[in-house]
């Protein structure tokens, strides 16, 4: 599994190619603004007092193969939104994380939360898709972007009142992106590149962030401890993925997690 970010990230770029093809970026640009403002609302809940908790809809990934192999997708999201869930992630990454666009949008039109779009973007193109698809939010990674396109995309991102989650891993990505504007930062806790998981990473990096962005933990937090450890550090969010989509009484392990009784 050596470099999977790099495949994935080339893949999608194929893909791209082809789909630009079949809806020209004039015509998915002018969807996106014809689209409902989100009104940047994903961000503004992720600023609200204590941990915002970010629900993720995932049927498979890299790492872990097939998470669910029946995935009722609306059933899955609406039980985060009753659960208390802040915002849902849905993946829409097609081949190794069998996610899709149309997950998305039916999700977002189900919901009253904010939905974020959650792919390995590599083209402006997606953002818009984005929008248009009814995303509050997309997901930029510094580990496929240079920084110059980092920028040029949370530009996009401001022109359209998305909100931009800006991956990082390190400390240098982190300064990518701070130095291209990032007002919301989520460090991933797992290395994209061999998808080992390390669960202090985060926390290496709260600091060094401090109140120049939210902040927002990402992969491997699986308990009431792992928040407790988190609130600590005054982190503004969590992203929770593959102990979410296994819990079997969503409700209950979201209580669980708030420490609630």
């Amino acid at each position: 599994m050596a470099d999977i970010l790099e495949q994935i990230a080339e893949h999608n770029r194929a893909l791209y190619l082809n789909r630009k093809l079949e809806v020209s970026l004039s015509e998915v640009k002018d969807m996106a603004y014809a689209a409902p403002s989100m009104n940047f609302a994903f961000e503004k809940k992720l600023s609200e007092k204590g941990i915002s908790y970010i629900c993720e809809c995932k049927k498979a990934s890299p790492s872990k193969g097939i998470i669910a192999e029946d995935f009722p997708y609306l059933e899955i999201a609406k039980s985060y939104e009753d659960a208390g869930a802040s915002c849902i992630s849905v993946l829409t990454e097609p081949k190794w994380f069998m996610g899709s666009l149309d997950y998305l949008e039916e999700i977002a039109s189900e919901v009253s939360i904010s939905v974020l779009r959650k792919d390995f973007t590599i083209d402006e193109y997606m953002i818009y898709e984005a929008r248009a698809r009814k995303a509050s939010a997309v997901l930029l990674i510094c580990s496929i972007l240079d920084s110059q396109t980092l920028g040029k995309y949370i530009r996009i991102c401001d022109e359209l009142e998305l909100t931009a989650l800006v991956e990082a891993h390190d400390k240098n990505e982190c300064d990518m992106a701070l130095g291209e504007g990032a007002r919301v930062i989520g460090v991933n806790n797992r290395n994209l590149r061999d998808f080992t998981v390390d669960p202090a990473n985060c926390l290496r990096l709260r600091e060094y962030i401090g109140d120049k962005a939210l902040f927002v933990a990402e992969s491997g937090v699986k308990t009431r401890e792992d928040i407790e450890v988190l609130e600590k550090e005054r982190v503004d969010a969590v992203l929770i993925g593959e102990s979410m989509m296994r819990a079997k009484d969503k409700t209950a392990f979201l209580n669980t997690l708030k420490g609630i009784a």
